[in-house]
């Protein structure tokens, strides 16, 4: 039986410790302007690419992917913005739900629509509590999905929304403080729901050096997702330090 990209995850995160997922907007990163990333990525020991984002104006999202996959051998799997972001030349794609809002839509209405497309298609759906949370400003995903963030100050509220998602059989949770936050995704945040929530956390927004990926981990984060910080070449030389900070079985006492 081949095994899920789910579970490759899983089983990176128990030889690792954590891993780092690379965020990439089509939109913003064409595939010539990726192709010296996604190298770097392979030679810095990252684990895999998240590819999507909140407005896709080219139509060019198979395409992309496909040329994508041809320049790597890494998990690429689709982050959706929107269920017209759905392709069979992905490995995998979060079906995210976002937990933290009250919107219909987002909760299960679009779900609906792409479910029956993503069981033609055959790509591995990974069903993943997603929560906004408060970062200083309004981000993309806030405006464009009409829903409010949880509280930074309030871990309470995001504990009892991803106990919510374990009890409904969700695979992963996914703490999100937006693109280019001003603020990251508090640590006490995460320590409190990966203290009580068995499921791997993934903790991404605003994360802008090495130092703060580790204190991520530390704090119970088992998935680290950056996208904005390496959109900038002269960022692509940290890969290795973000990498060694995230895999924290593998390096135990590096300096950050």
């Amino acid at each position: 039986m081949q095994t899920t990209i789910y579970q490759k995850l899983l089983n990176s995160i128990e030889k690792k410790g954590a891993i780092l997922l690379i965020l990439l907007d089509p939109e913003k990163n064409s595939i010539e302007d990726v192709s010296q990333l996604v190298k770097a990525c392979e030679i810095a020991d990252a684990d895999g690419f998240l590819i999507g984002g909140s407005l896709l104006m080219s139509g060019q999202f198979d395409s992309y992917i496909s040329e994508l996959k041809n320049l790597t051998k890494l998990p690429v799997i689709i982050f959706p913005g929107g269920v017209e972001q759905i392709s069979p030349t992905a490995d995998a794609i979060l079906f995210l739900s976002i937990i933290s809002g009250r919107n219909p839509e987002n909760l299960i209405g679009k779900h609906v629509i792409a479910a029956p497309l993503i069981k033609r298609i055959g790509i591995e759906p990974i069903s993943t509590g997603y929560m906004l949370i408060e970062s200083g400003k309004i981000t993309t995903a806030e405006f464009m999905s009409g829903s409010k963030p949880i509280p930074r100050h309030k871990p309470e509220i995001a504990v009892a929304h991803a106990l919510a998602a374990e009890y409904l059989g969700m695979k992963l949770i996914y703490l999100e403080a937006g693109s280019g936050a001003e603020h990251t995704v508090p640590e006490e945040m995460i320590f409190a729901v990966s203290k009580f929530c068995s499921l791997p956390v993934i903790v991404g927004g605003g994360i802008r050096d090495p130092k703060t990926a580790r204190k991520k981990v530390e704090a119970g984060a088992k998935i680290i997702v950056i996208g904005n910080h390496f959109d900038d070449k002269n960022n692509h030389e940290q890969l290795k330090q973000f990498a060694d900070a995230v895999h924290i079985n593998l390096n135990q006492s590096i300096e950050v």
